[in-house]
C-alpha cells in the first residue's frame, strides 16, 4: 500500500521567537510536493509561527498536551487551546516525557486518547532504552507502549507511530537500516493484531533516532519506514529539508 511519507521536526526546548519564525518560513518555502511535513513548535511560539505560515502546507504541531478539557491544572495546555492556534498534530509518549519528565504509561494513554478525540493527528512515540536493547527486550517494550493505544482510535490516517530508540536520540548513534525495519515491521504486525491488516497498512510509522541527511535515504527506503521524527537536524532548515527530500 502506498503511504505518503510524513517528516516532522521536533524543536524541543529550542529557538527564540525570531529564530522560530525564520526557521518555519524557510522550511515552509522549501517543501516539495509528494511528502507531508510538520514542525512541533514550543508552546510559547505556536501562535507567532502559525501567523508566519498562513498559506503553507507545513503542518503546525505541539510537543505535548494535557488530557483534560479545562480546569485547575496549573502550567498545562489543553487541546482546545492548541486547536485555537491552528495545531494539526501532537506528540505523546516521547522518550523525554517518559524518562526525564517521568510520565507514566497511564498518563500517556490518557493523552493519546484525548489528542485523537480532539481531531488531531496523533504521533505516538515508542522505543527502548540501551539496557533494554542489550537485554533483547526491544519488542516487549515497544509492544507495551503500543498497548497504551485504545480502540477508540478508528482512523488510521490520524495515527502515526514514531519508533525512537532512546539510545539513539541526541547521541549521534542511530539504528541501522535493518534494525529500524525490523522494529517497524513488528509495529505494523502489532497494529494488525490490535485492529486489522488494512488499518495497519494505512498507519504511517516514522523513525525517530538521530536521522540526519547522510543516513536518511537508507532508512526511508525501508519498506515499513514512512518518514521521520527529527530532533536536532530539524533546527536548521537546510538539514531538515535535505531529510524531507530524501523521503521522495
Amino acid at each position: 500500500m502506498s503511504r505518503t511519507k510524513f517528516v516532522a521536526g521536533n524543536w524541543k526546548m529550542n529557538t527564540t521567537k525570531a529564530s522560530a519564525v525564520e526557521l518555519a518560513k524557510a522550511v515552509a518555502k522549501g517543501i516539495p510536493a509528494g511528502v507531508q511535513v510538520g514542525v512541533a513548535v514550543p508552546f510559547v511560539y505556536l501562535d507567532v509561527v502559525a501567523g508566519a505560515i498562513p498559506a503553507s502546507s507545513l503542518l503546525l504541531g505541539a510537543q505535548d498536551a494535557y488530557f483534560a478539557p479545562d480546569g485547575a491544572f496549573t502550567g498545562e495546555i489543553s487541546l482546545a487551546m492548541l486547536k485555537d492556534l491552528g495545531v494539526k498534530f501532537c506528540l505523546t509518549g516521547h522518550s523525554e516525557r517518559r524518562h526525564v519528565i517521568k510520565e507514566t504509561s497511564e498518563l500517556v494513554a490518557q493523552k493519546a486518547d484525548a489528542i485523537y478525540a480532539a481531531g488531531l493527528i496523533l504521533i505516538h512515540c515508542v522505543g527502548e532504552k540501551l539496557e533494554q536493547r542489550d537485554a533483547n527486550q526491544t519488542l516487549q517494550v515497544v509492544q507495551s507502549q503500543l498497548d497504551e493505544l485504545t480502540n477508540k482510535i478508528q482512523d488510521p490516517q490520524r495515527l502515526v507511530i514514531a519508533y525512537e530508540p532512546v539510545w539513539a536520540i541526541g547521541t549521534g548513534r542511530n539504528a541501522s537500516d535493518a534494525q529500524a525495519q525490523e522494529v517497524h515491521a513488528f509495529i505494523r504486525q502489532a497494529l494488525a493484531k490490535k485492529w486489522n491488516q488494512d488499518f495497519a497498512d494505512r498507519v504511517r510509522i516514522q523513525y525517530g533516532g538521530s536521522m540526519k541527511p547522510d543516513n536518511a535515504r537508507g532508512l526511508l527506503q525501508q519498506k515499513d519506514v514512512d518518514g521521520g521524527l527529527i530532533g536536532g537536524a530539524s533546527l536548521k532548515a537546510d538539514s531538515f529539508l535535505a531529510i524531507v527530500r530524501a523521503a521522495l
